[in-house]
């Protein structure tokens, strides 16, 4: 049977209209890969606590040692203001970012993977909950256990407004609440979060996110329990179909045009009437993915004696 056609136009929910359907590739393993946890696990005994966290168990290239580190000229983070100096908040961040170097003389303007550890901990973020990713997100930072030094400072000052200032640990701890209760209630800062952690998820190197590893990332955004949302409806679990149905049946890495649009399945399957699925349409803008989960669906509903009208 020949593959569908797809609408040159977009339905309202395709947020990527340019972005070809996923291409069904030759799925790659995931050998020496590092997660998470493996990035930042082995280093304190604080760090072996976290074995029981499914996210951070999964693999995702390390950066490369040998990556040249230069420290930036004198003045380069200058006050906004345009004074030419900068302004107390940078030269508090500043200070509070050389704290957690983990190199300063090879690498000034990087935060590694130990001092990654020790700052997490000390702003009260954990590693397999999802406002570490949220926080990854404000701060630039290029992988997972990484931080540099203009993400870091343009970051926390882009977050701070008026008095308030969050140039330390303390009061950076009680953004990371705000980060918390944002992600639940503010469904455009959960997208943005979860459209920018693809470049965190994949090898770096890589186009695609391992199938392993985007699992465990949908696990970590889609289940309420480390602050993602639940992927479900009143008679649906949609996070473990589309988990069994992508361990089974579709076995590939994750590009970043499907990445975006599981986001987009995710937030139509639980508006009032998503469940039904009659919003699909065979000649819609979804990718292909989708499309075999929405027969995949179907298909198990009618074997399961499901009355749902699902047309």
């Amino acid at each position: 049977m020949p593959p569908r056609k797809r609408k040159a136009s977009t339905t309202a929910m395709a947020a990527t209209p340019n972005t070809p359907p996923d291409k069904k590739v030759k799925a790659t393993g995931t050998t020496g890969q590092t997660g998470i946890r493996a990035k930042l696990t082995g280093l304190t005994s604080a760090m072996t606590s976290l074995t029981s966290t499914s996210l951070v168990s999964r693999a995702k290239t390390s950066k490369s040692s040998g990556k040249s580190h230069q420290s930036k000229p004198a003045g380069f983070y200058q006050s906004s203001s345009g004074n030419g100096s900068p302004s107390p908040t940078e030269k508090n961040l500043n200070k509070l970012f050389d704290q957690y170097r983990d190199n300063p003389k090879e690498a000034p303007d990087t935060i590694g993977i130990e001092g990654a550890q020790r700052y997490l901990t000390d702003i009260k973020v954990e590693l397999d909950e999802l406002a570490h990713l949220a926080i990854c997100d404000l701060l630039q930072c290029p992988s997972i256990g990484e931080f540099e030094r203009d993400g870091f400072i343009s970051g926390w000052r882009s977050a701070s407004a008026g008095s308030k200032q969050y140039d330390a640990t303390a009061n950076q701890a009680q953004y990371v609440d705000t980060v918390r209760k944002k992600l639940s209630a503010d469904p455009d800062y959960f997208k943005q979060v979860y459209r920018n952690s693809f470049k965190l998820a994949k090898p770096e190197g890589q186009k695609s996110v391992p199938m392993d590893s985007a699992i465990d990332f949908w696990n970590m955004f889609f289940r309420s329990g480390k602050g993602g949302i639940e992927w479900n409806t009143a008679s649906t679990k949609w996070l473990d179909l589309w988990c069994e149905f992508y361990e089974s049946r579709n076995k590939r890495p994750v590009n970043k045009d499907l990445w975006n649009m599981v986001g987009e399945l995710v937030m139509k399957t639980k508006e009032p009437e998503g469940e039904s699925l009659s919003w699909w349409t065979e000649d819609g803008a979804w990718p292909m993915a989708v499309d075999d989960f929405v027969a995949y669906v179907k298909d198990k509903r009618k074997a399961d004696g499901d009355t749902m009208d699902t047309s």
